[in-house]
């Protein structure tokens, strides 16, 4: 859409304005008896006085009408304006809404658009209709289209049905090049005066007959707008075009009188120049396209007129000279012309003069209307269109008069082949006008001899290269040809009605003689004649029905019938088409009549034979197949089909193609195509279906309902063959071979048809498949087992279990296929008796069943699995039949063996694999199975000890308990950690039954949610499970597959199980189940194979653990007690209480929210009796793991306390709590801890990562182990704290300083120097006669323990080295050296050597500002160390051995208490707590290389905790020590301290 004029102004200048308004001269403005006037002197200067007005575009829009119409029905769109500019850069910014059209409508020097700034934008309102006519349209809404005129499109967009004549001109540009010559008749040229600007050229044009005389209003600018007489473009300058459209509606009887007298003016002056253009030239309208004017100058004699006739007339209009030469610009100079483009959409007139002398055939002579008809081939296809009613007229006539002349003839057949060849062009949609001109305008009754004359010399010799072109051209248009015949020949019976003649049989013949025409052709095996043979075979269907109103459809059919047995010997392609021709002649429109269609479906099973069936596949027989089903598919509901043969092939040809390996691409075509090549379209993504075997299916579908299994005789072979055939395809068809299970609709059907399908091969097989008793060794028993698994796949199919389905997937599914469970139950239960025999009256009564054994006992047990299956179905007729089957299994079984257990064993087998394929969770259907079978034997428990009876008895219960195993397991609405203890409980049943390999699978599985859960050490103890099956002999075992493990060697079996169970241990640092397999390995290595290779990497392995061990890189998991109360809790959990494993750092909270999650139901309440009994409750209490203070590593000095707490902790199966503590103001003499003790089922770690507590002891402690314990456990913290101070975390700072305080405080009641009472005194040193004090293993173990406590103290110390800690350190140290002055003097010996620590560890800080630190030394270490010479004997003895004689004076260093000991911490249950031990550490305690450990958890309400007041001293110490601690960072004085106090009845943490 052009808005270009709407949108201008007037303005007196351009967008590029010239410096003055002066105008070239022009005359007078007024017409003078019709005429333009003329100039005096075209040089001479003439101004015209006020203000002129000329007319400019402003800019262009353009909108795209498919783009407006596309979506919306109305709206609105805003459409830019554009107008050209000077620079480039301007129109960078905005060219978002840029239509490249704009270029074509407006010309810019630059190239560059902008948006005017006159007009920005024109906002469209719209509405679309939808109508084939719009002049209809019009009338028929007329108030919303009042007004409205439509605006056809240019050129024709078909075959035209109304009349039109519409010229359009555009006027483009003028060429005016710089130095143009205007032309002019006397002078020649002539140049254009230099006083002309061309700043404002304007063209005025008009139309105008020979004789001058003007034709008013036919000038067009725009659709709405009135016709005008003269039209004037808007004004441009010099190499700017205008690009505007015209048309002219000019009076038909006008247009070859016609011509355009144009104008120009650089206005608002008077013309300069005029040009001419005539219409009409050689008897015809000029031709579409370009055409340049020239321009002549205007003057009085270009201008002048004789009688109203223009001078311009004379005068040549182009640059063209006589014979069409463009005159050279090199001699003549740029002559100054016109770019104007012309286009006739007109009914009326045409272009071409060949054309123009056919339609006036009867004013020419023979010869030359022979040469034009020789020429037609030459006239253009649209000039035919706009007239082809005119040239079939044309055409017949010359056809008549020329009757019986050869070449006349063929000279018109071709001719006409030409025109009906336009049919075929989508440009123009001839076809339906063809046909309505041969039925309602055609009149020649006697075309028809010369039509068939012509068309039987050109098939008379196909193969001659100069015709093949017109044979292969008529074939194309062979329907359009013989409509004309058969047209043309009931006109002609009308004429011989009226005179009495009669040529039918005559017609007969010769038109019989073009079709074995037509045989003749296809039986020749020319290759040239490929292409002909290829149209004939494509287009005969389309010709047959035109025969109707002349042939009977007996005689049609006689003549199908001939030409199709002539392309038996087709090959390629033509196969193909030949199918696509059988498949059109199916058609119920062409042959209707009941014996004529029993007729064509008898002869096209014959005619497809070859075509299907069993074949090697190729891409070609595939289609092939395709096409025949589509042919079979259209007859199959007809009663005279072959529907047997038809079957069979159908299942042939789907066996040959299932096993294609080719590739499906990424179309989809349309099933059961009656065209070739197929309709198809693209797919997004990679097809996974098979059009072919879907059409197969459906075909089969189709045909299962047509009954022929009693009316077929076929041999025990190829019955046998069709049988097995027919269960492959159905198996196929369900396991989603032919397409996708997704396709539910077409899936559900197809277990309704399959189930058809098994019904007829059901009947085959009851008839041709079953011998009688003496002939039993015949029995198909392989055919047999294949129907029945078909069969039991069909009726178990996940989508016949509606009650799986929501509401509306339930109804469709219904609909489509109905109850197919219940009809397949009845099919079952059919074919199962079938092949039983009749079973006798004692078994009739005694187990209710009609027929027994027989056939049956050949599928027992290969069907129990399936069987079983249909047993736990919810269906109710399906189940009942599936117990009764399975009733008949057991009884063959029995009577057969007299045992069960191998039925039993493929039962438990079937139940697991169906449990784990299908998912399913605990019902009621699985009790009424079980219910179900047992009442069915029910009878047999009336007997008294029946063996039978007692075998199925025990069967069942065992099927019981299984089944609610693996409900347990399989449920979906439980746990995974619930889960994993039922799989626990099934693999102990599975073991009990001896089902190694389910057991083994189980035992991965375990393995991997383990693993998947983070669990390590818990999946290497699965796989230890199945390492367990195996010995260290050499002998071989059996490969597995679930897992996959090879054939090979118990021994390699079991070495590669403890490979990966080692790699799982190790990853989660159960470092002494690791090391007690790496030894049962070495063990091995060296003993039994001796392989020292392996031997020695796994010493290595060994090593690294024991270093890991050492340096402290692992962490001891933490421990609760769990208690269950409730009813609501099973009786497996009910009342017990369990101990379970959490994470090394996980808090009470954290392991209180995971129970919550493994229970959701449950509270969890505090201690105490739970009141409700009604519902489940939980108590949950953190314990400890239980160390044994007598053991050895107590009286071992110098151990590391990752050490000591691995070999205390490991494998623990105790666990204490505090239960009572009595802590009397005596003194530490006669304070004792009662502690409850919990005996765990199995040691930790274990799979489930708890244990159930079997026993429950009280213990007292007494003062000696609680001495023990609690100084050893304060060593811990101080080693915690330390480890983190190391870390870089100075937060802690504050409390090891209070922590360090609570130990060496002089007056505190609650350091551990108070346990130095109960340690024997040693006698003095000037004592001779008095004898050293014997130490018992626990007084050993506390001396041990202080000097380990003391020692952890010094090097506590050494983490203050920051300047503003010079005071806080030497106040500790004065205290240490005060407490423990003769610990600190008995380390200072240095009797137990070990290698010096770094100089910094023990030495005092350096002087800061002028500040010395204290030199004690005791706190310095300057011991001499220990000779490296010495001998190995000398040994430190046993500390009962040492000089004890500091216990004299130190009782007095120590104040007595009125009270019970207190500190700030008590013992834990085992001396130890939860910690993170430190890397790269000495093993030597006495040189301060006590391994690190996190900091302590806090304590719990259960610590033992000495409560008493501190002491008037102690008070001022402290009061002392804050005042020193002032220097630590800020951070560390926020932090709050931890409690020092706790509560009794819990374990520490």
């Amino acid at each position: 859409m052009m808005w270009a004029q709407k949108l201008g102004s007037v303005r007196t200048r351009t967008l590029h304005e010239p410096k003055n308004l002066q105008r070239p001269p022009t005359g007078d403005s007024s017409m003078v008896n019709g005429n333009r006037p003329t100039t005096q002197d075209s040089s001479g200067p003439m101004t015209q006085q006020g203000t002129q007005y000329v007319k400019r575009n402003v800019g262009v829009g353009v909108v795209s009408i498919k783009q407006v119409f596309g979506h919306d029905t109305a709206g609105e769109r805003h459409i830019a304006i554009w107008t050209p500019t000077e620079t480039s850069s301007e129109s960078q910014s905005s060219m978002e809404d840029f239509d490249e059209l704009v270029r074509d409508l407006v010309t810019s020097r630059s190239g560059a658009y902008v948006k005017s700034k006159a007009i920005d934008h024109v906002r469209l309102g719209f509405q679309s209709f939808a109508s084939p006519d719009a002049h209809d349209l019009i009338l028929k809404t007329p108030t919303l289209l009042q007004n409205v005129l439509p605006t056809p499109k240019i050129d024709f967009p078909g075959a035209p049905t109304k009349p039109r004549s519409d010229i359009y001109v555009t006027i483009s540009e003028a060429v005016l090049p710089r130095q143009a010559l205007l032309s002019h008749p006397q002078r020649g040229t002539v140049q254009i005066s230099s006083s002309l600007e061309l700043k404002n050229i304007q063209l005025t044009l008009e139309v105008r007959k020979k004789n001058g005389e003007r034709i008013e209003r036919c000038i067009f600018p725009g659709s709405n707008s009135p016709g005008q007489t003269a039209w004037r473009t808007s004004a441009v300058e010099r190499g700017e075009g205008w690009n505007q459209m015209i048309k002219l509606a000019i009076p038909t009887a006008d247009v070859p009188d016609a011509h355009l007298i144009m104008s120009i003016a650089d206005a608002p002056g008077f013309p300069f120049a005029l040009s001419w253009m005539p219409l009409w030239a050689d008897e015809a309208f000029v031709k579409n396209g370009t055409h340049a004017p020239l321009l002549y100058l205007y003057d009085k004699m270009t201008s002048s007129s004789d009688k109203g006739r223009g001078a311009y007339l004379a005068f040549p209009w182009d640059s063209k000279g006589r014979y069409g030469h463009i005159k050279d610009e090199t001699l003549t100079g740029p002559v100054a012309t016109l770019k104007i483009q012309t286009e006739l959409c007109s009914t009326h007139f045409s272009q071409d003069t060949i054309l123009l002398s056919i339609l006036r055939w009867k004013d020419r002579r023979g010869d030359q209307i022979l040469d034009l008809l020789k020429r037609f081939a030459f006239v253009p296809e649209i000039e035919i269109v706009k007239l082809v009613s005119d040239v079939f007229d044309a055409l017949f006539g010359i056809l008549v008069e020329n009757a019986g002349k050869d070449e006349f003839e063929d000279s018109i057949f071709s001719a006409l082949v030409i025109v009906l060849g336009i049919v075929h062009d989508r440009r123009f949609n001839l076809g339906p006008f063809v046909n309505a001109y041969a039925e309602t305008r055609f009149d020649h009754p006697f075309a028809t001899p010369c039509l068939i004359r012509s068309y039987l010399r050109l098939l008379a010799n196909p193969a001659d290269p100069n015709k093949s072109r017109r044979v292969r051209a008529t074939f194309k248009v062979g329907r359009q040809v013989l409509k004309f015949i058969v047209c043309a020949r009931k006109r002609q019976e009308m004429k011989e009605a009226d005179i009495g003649a009669n040529t039918q049989s005559t017609f007969k013949r010769d038109l019989k003689a073009i079709f074995y025409a037509f045989q003749t052709l296809m039986k020749d095996g020319t290759p040239i004649l490929v292409g002909s043979k290829t149209l004939v075979v494509q287009h005969m269907h389309t010709w047959l029905p035109e025969l109707k109103g002349v042939l009977s459809e007996e005689e049609i059919l006689e003549i199908a019938t001939k030409f199709v047995e002539s392309c038996s010997e087709v090959h390629g392609k033509l196969i193909i088409y030949k199918l696509v021709l059988i498949l059109n002649l199916t058609n119920e429109d062409l042959f209707s009549q009941g014996n004529i269609r029993q007729k064509i479906c008898i002869l096209t099973s014959t005619w497809i034979e070859p075509y299907w069936g069993f074949n090697s596949d190729s891409n070609q027989w595939r289609e092939q197949v395709r096409l025949c089903c589509s042919i079979v598919s259209k007859q199959a509901n007809e009663s005279p089909v072959d529907g047997f043969g038809y079957f069979k092939k159908a299942i042939h040809s789907y066996r040959s193609l299932v096993v294609s390996t080719e590739k499906k691409g990424d179309t989809f075509s349309l099933l059961f195509p009656t065209t070739y090549p197929f309709p198809s379209k693209p797919l997004s993504s990679h097809a996974e279906f098979d059009e072919a075997l879907t059409e197969l299916a459906g075909l089969l579908a189709t045909l299962s309902r047509t009954p022929f299994g009693k009316h077929v005789n076929i041999s025990r072979q190829d019955c046998t063959d069709l049988l097995h055939g027919g269960l492959d395809v159905i198996i196929s068809v369900l396991s989603g071979a032919a397409f996708p299970k997704s396709w539910l609709s077409l899936y559900v059907f197809h277990h309704r048809s399959s189930l058809q399908i098994l019904e007829t091969l059901f009947e085959f097989m009851i008839s041709e498949c079953i011998p009688s008793p003496e002939d039993a060794d015949d029995f198909y028993t392989e055919l047999w087992s294949k129907y029945f698994l078909t069969l039991l796949t069909l009726v178990r199919g996940d989508v016949l279990a509606l009650e799986t389905f929501p509401e509306q997937k339930r109804r469709a599914v219904w609909k489509i296929a109905g109850d197919v469970r219940e009809q397949g139950a009845v099919l079952l239960k059919r074919s199962w008796e079938a092949i039983g025999w009749e079973a006798t009256f004692d078994e009739q009564t005694r187990y209710g069943l009609s027929r027994l054994g027989g056939f049956q006992v050949q599928y027992v047990p290969s069907l129990v699995a399936p069987i079983l299956e249909l047993c736990l179905s919810v269906h109710e007729g399906l189940r009942n039949v599936a117990v009764r089957i399975l009733q008949a299994m057991i009884i063959s079984e029995w009577i057969l063996n007299e045992d069960l257990s191998v039925f039993q064993a493929e039962i438990v087998d079937c139940l697991e694999m169906l449990f784990q394929s299908k998912n399913m969770g605990e019902s009621l259907v699985q009790k009424m199975f079980v219910n179900d079978l047992l009442d069915l034997f029910e009878p047999l428990a009336h007997v008294p000890g029946d063996p039978i009876w007692q075998a199925i008895k025990e069967m069942i219960a065992t099927i019981d308990e299984l089944l609610e195993l693996l409900a347990a397991v399989y449920s979906p609405d439980i746990t995974e950690a619930l889960r994993i203890l039922n799989t626990l409980q099934l693999m102990n049943f599975l073991k009990d039954m001896q089902k190694v390999d389910i057991y083994i699978r189980y035992v991965h599985q375990l393995a991997e949610v383990q693993a998947k859960l983070n669990n390590k050490t818990e999946a290497g103890l699965a796989l230890h499970l199945h390492a367990d099956q195996y010995t260290w002999e050499s002998t071989n075992v059996r490969p597995l597959t679930d897992p996959t493990y090879p054939e090979q060697s118990s021994f390699e079996r079991k070495e590669q199980l403890y490979f990966e169970m080692i790699n799982y241990l190790e990853e989660g640092e159960a470092w002494d189940s690791a090391l007690t397999n790496y030894r049962e390995l070495a063990n091995q290595y060296e003993h039994t194979h001796y392989d020292f290779a392996k031997l020695a990497r796994t010493q290595r392995s060994m090593a690294k653990i024991h270093e890991t061990i050492a340096r402290g890189d692992w962490q001891l998991p933490r421990y609760f007690r769990v208690t269950y109360h409730g009813l609501g809790f099973p009786s497996s959990l009910r009342g017990k209480e369990f101990i379970y494993e959490g994470e090394p750092s996980e808090r009470q909270s954290a392991f209180n929210d995971r129970m919550r999650q493994l229970h959701p139901s449950a509270q969890i309440v505090p201690k105490g009796e739970v009141e409700h009994l009604e519902g489940q409750y939980l108590q949950i209490a953190p314990v400890s793991p239980y160390r044994d203070l007598e053991h050895p590593i107590y009286q071992q000095p110098k151990v590391a306390q990752s050490i000591r707490d691995f070999v205390t902790a490991s494998k623990p199966y105790r666990f204490a709590v505090t239960s009572k503590r009595h802590s009397p103001s005596s003194g530490v003499h006669n304070q004792w801890v009662e502690k409850t003790l919990y005996t765990t089922k199995e040691s930790f770690p274990t799979i489930l990562r708890r244990s159930e507590v079997v026993a429950v002891d009280v213990v007292r402690l007494s003062p000696l182990q609680m001495a023990v314990e609690r100084t050893t456990r304060k060593t811990s913290e101080l080693s915690a704290i330390e480890r983190k101070i190391t870390n870089g975390d100075e937060s802690p700072l504050s409390t090891l300083t209070d922590t360090i305080m609570s130990s060496a405080d002089p007056s505190s009641t609650a350091s551990v120097a108070q346990y130095r009472q109960l340690l024997p005194i040693t006698p003095e040193e000037d004592d001779e006669d008095a004898d050293e004090p014997v130490l018992s293993p626990l007084q050993n173990a506390l001396q041990i323990a202080l000097l380990e406590h003391v020692s952890m103290l010094k090097h506590c110390l050494s983490q203050y080295v920051r300047p503003d800690h010079v005071y806080t350190r030497a106040f500790l140290a004065d205290n240490l050296n005060e407490t423990f002055g003769h610990e600190l003097a008995f380390l200072a010996l240095n009797l137990t050597p070990a290698p010096d620590p770094p100089a910094f560890l023990y030495s005092a800080p350096q002087t800061f500002a002028g500040l010395s630190t204290s030199t004690t030394p005791a706190l310095t270490n300057g011991a001499s160390p220990i000779s490296q010479q010495q001998p190995p004997d000398v040994r430190p003895s046993a500390l009962s051995r040492l000089s004890l004689n500091f216990l004299k004076t130190s009782q007095q260093g120590v104040p007595k208490t009125n009270g019970s000991a207190s500190g700030p911490s008590a013992p834990s249950d085992d001396g130890s707590s939860s910690v993170n031990l430190s890397q790269g550490r000495n093993n030597s305690i006495y040189n301060s290389a006590i391994a690190d450990t996190t900091a302590p958890q806090g304590e719990s309400e259960g610590s033992e905790r000495p409560m008493t007041a501190h002491s008037g001293k102690s008070g001022r110490l402290k009061k002392r020590l804050s005042s020193l601690v002032i220097g630590r960072n800020t951070s560390a004085r926020e932090k709050p301290k931890p409690k020092v106090d706790g509560m009794s009845g819990v374990a520490e943490e």
